[in-house]
C-alpha cells in the first residue's frame, strides 16, 4: 500500500521541526519570502535544518527569486530540494542545476498544460497543486483556503508522471477527504491548517494532522 508523504510548511524554529519529525512528517518547508508571515531568516533556517533527523528532508520555498540567490541560500542553509511558488518561467530550471524542484501552481484547468511541461523536466521531482490566490497581499500560497477538490476528482489518471502533492486549506479534519479526491495523491502539504495563529505553528495540530494522514492511509 502506498504511504502518503507529509510536508509541514512554514517551519521557523527547531522545536516545531522536531515536533513535525516526531509526528511522522517526511518534509518540512522553509519559506524564504519576506512578506510572508512564515518567513524564516537564513540563520534561523540553518538552526532548523541542523536540528532535523536525517530522515526528514528540508525544502526551501521561493517566489520569483533569482537562481543565483536560490543557490546561495540552499548552499548556506543546507538543502537540495526547492519549491518554486511564483511565476517562474520553466527556463529557470536550466539555472538551478544540482537542485531538485517542486513546482507549485494554483489548481486551475487552464494551468494543466503548463504543468505538463514542467512534468517532463528531469529536475522536477513533484508538482504541488494549491489554491488560486484570492487576497491582495501578493502571496501565492498559504491562504488557508481549499480549492475545488471536486474538479480534481473529474480528472482522469494519470494526471502527471511526477508525484502529485496536494495543498491548499488542508487541516486535520479535512485531509482524509482531500486524499480521496484523486489517486494517486503522493503527498500532502499543510501550513496554516496546523497553526494557532497566522504564522505560528501548533504542535498539537501538527500531531493531529499527521495522525489523520496515517489513519487515512490505513483504511
Amino acid at each position: 500500500m502506498q504511504r502518503t508523504r507529509i510536508k509541514i510548511c512554514g517551519i521557523k524554529v527547531p522545536d516545531h521541526a522536531l515536533a513535525a519529525a516526531d509526528a511522522g512528517a517526511d518534509y518540512i518547508g522553509l519559506v524564504f519570502v519576506e512578506k510572508s508571515p512564515r518567513y524564516v531568516t537564513i540563520e534561523d533556517a540553518k538552526a532548523v535544518v541542523q536540528a532535523l533527523p536525517p530522515e526528514v528532508e528540508p525544502v526551501g520555498l521561493f517566489v520569483d527569486t533569482p537562481a543565483a540567490d536560490i543557490h546561495r541560500i540552499a548552499s548556506t542553509v543546507g538543502f537540495k530540494t526547492i519549491q518554486l511558488h511564483g511565476h517562474e518561467p520553466i527556463s529557470i530550471l536550466d539555472e538551478l542545476n544540482g537542485l531538485q524542484v517542486i513546482r507549485a501552481k494554483a489548481f486551475d484547468l487552464d494551468y494543466i498544460e503548463d504543468l505538463r511541461e514542467w512534468d517532463k523536466h528531469p529536475a522536477v521531482c513533484g508538482l504541488l497543486l494549491d489554491t488560486p490566490p484570492t487576497n491582495t497581499t501578493g502571496l501565492t500560497g498559504g491562504s488557508g483556503e481549499a480549492f475545488n477538490w471536486n474538479q480534481l476528482m473529474k480528472m482522469p489518471p494519470p494526471l502527471f508522471e511526477k508525484p502529485i502533492i496536494l495543498a491548499g486549506g488542508l487541516t486535520p479534519d479535512n485531509v482524509a477527504y482531500a486524499m480521496g479526491s484523486y489517486y494517486p495523491i503522493d503527498a500532502v502539504d499543510v501550513s496554516s491548517g496546523v497553526e494557532s495563529s497566522r504564522g505560528v505553528k501548533d504542535v498539537g495540530l501538527i500531531k493531529a494532522f499527521c495522525e489523520a494522514v496515517h489513519e487515512a492511509d490505513s483504511e
